[in-house]
């Protein structure tokens, strides 16, 4: 038996590929085939199945090119309803793969079909469980993603039943396999770690210990951050089926002059800068938007820009494809092209580029009083504390509230590192804030120089 975790931190989701006797299985695949196809190949072994653990909300599976490419059966849990070939299993199904088995957990709660895979070793004793986006390390799937088909009252009503039912009957020493770690927006507040066992989670998960069903329900429905408006396509997608993914990339890998692509930015395109924050900041195109391939950026990209939005990009040289194809994995597939020859391309043509400046934070602490300083983390961060006077608002709605914001007054901003905080900075520079700075190291190194500091009220 071989089991090995495929994390992809661009969204903080876990793949998993699981063998016995040549035969694999595999898990919660993202979009691109590549990959997996190279892991079969190394390993000499037969993809039997793809398992999908419900429909994802958060990116494009790659079940359907994996299963077109193989021959594999995608196989669903109960409730599943596609628009392609699946193989929809009964709750207490056993699917064999060469030694061991799998038990099919219909676990509903985060979605109607949400289901957990129970892995038996060769002596029929569990091993491990795959949670999907039912259990994670410290929280459970949230309930809000029906889009009204259910309550989330309703769905978190179901959840307490599967934690209770399927997943905390299993011996403690049962590994538990999530499909997402920190930084998804699948949970409120998911651990660190990127597995578990179960008796762990018994100990230290709250909604593992909750006996009482009606104050799960409201923990659970509580401090619910809106979903990404993307979260609703990619769950469309994924149960009506989606274009190639290697026909996308090439589409959208197309490379654009410089005059090619000043023609384009005269129409309804938004130009999406995926360099690195400290790059982008030296030179970018005005109206840029800066979202930067060393962090989160699919989840970013989702959650900032419309799934429908035409793009053109400036990236890196040797990062035009890895841009399109992160971007095919949350469904955006209308890149008009990517600068070719990058920014410097630009430059060499006469053409204008802005700048950010960055500040250190003890030059922050030095100047905090003539500035207005907004701190873009999420509302679980700001409870660890916050800069004296500074706004707080969260960098997801930071595009709302910038119109109750004075374009003339100078503005310092940070999140927790840095990331962030550029992304912040070039939404505020494309809407005409001229006097910011961004802030070096963020909050991490923020609280390091002394500067007064003082712990909010966060309503959740």
């Amino acid at each position: 038996m071989y089991i090995e975790q495929l994390y992809t931190n661009c969204l903080a989701e876990a793949a998993y590929y699981i063998e016995s006797e040549g035969e694999a299985i595999i898990i919660d695949p993202i979009r691109e085939t590549t990959p997996y196809l190279q892991k079969l190949t190394e390993r000499n072994a037969q993809l039997k199945y793809v398992f999908e653990t419900h429909f994802h909300a958060d990116f494009v599976s790659g079940h359907i090119d994996l299963a077109n490419k193989t021959g594999a059966v995608i196989v669903y849990g109960p409730n599943a309803q596609t628009d392609y070939k699946t193989y929809s299993a009964t709750d207490g199904e056993i699917f064999k793969l060469g030694n061991i088995t799998f038990e099919v957990l219909h676990t509903p709660g985060h979605t109607l079909e949400s289901t957990c895979y129970l892995l038996r070793d060769k002596n029929q004793k569990p091993y491990c469980v795959f949670t999907g986006d039912t259990l994670f390390v410290g929280d459970v799937g949230r309930p809000d993603l029906l889009d009204g088909v259910m309550s989330k009252d309703d769905l978190a009503a179901m959840m307490y039943q599967s934690l209770n039912q399927k997943l905390k009957v299993l011996p403690d020493d049962v590994i538990v396999y999530p499909a997402h770690g920190p930084g998804s927006a699948c949970g409120k507040n998911i651990g660190k770690e990127t597995w578990s066992t179960i008796g762990n989670q018994k100990q230290n998960n709250y909604y593992m210990l909750e006996t009482d069903k009606a104050k799960f329900v409201q923990v659970l429905t509580s401090g619910l951050a809106t979903p990404p408006a993307y979260f609703f396509e990619d769950a469309r997608i994924n149960k009506q089926g989606y274009n190639n993914v290697d026909e996308v990339i090439a589409r959208n890998s197309q490379a654009l002059s410089v005059a090619a692509f000043k023609t384009l930015m005269q129409q309804d395109v938004l130009i999406l800068d995926t360099r690195p924050a400290a790059t982008f900041e030296q030179a970018f195109i005005k109206g840029s938007l800066n979202i930067g391939l060393n962090g989160q950026f699919a989840v970013w990209a989702g959650t900032l820009i419309p799934i429908t939005q035409k793009l053109i990009l400036v990236t890196d040289a040797g990062a035009e494809t890895e841009s399109v194809l992160r971007l095919a994995r949350v469904g955006f597939e209308n890149v008009l092209g990517v600068l070719s020859g990058g920014i410097n391309a630009w430059v060499k043509a006469g053409k204008p580029v802005e700048k950010i400046k960055t500040i250190t934070p003890q030059t922050l602490k030095e100047i905090a009083a003539t500035q207005h300083i907004i701190d873009v983390r999420k509302p679980g961060e700001w409870e660890q504390g916050v800069v004296q006077h500074a706004q707080l608002i969260s960098l997801n709605e930071l595009g709302v509230k910038l119109e109750s914001l004075d374009t003339s007054m100078p503005y310092a901003i940070h999140c927790a590192g840095g990331y962030r905080s550029m992304i912040a900075a070039s939404m505020m520079h494309a809407k005409g804030f001229y006097n910011i700075v961004n802030v070096d190291g963020g909050y991490a190194k923020i609280k390091e120089t002394g500067i007064t500091l003082t712990t909010p009220i966060v309503v959740s």
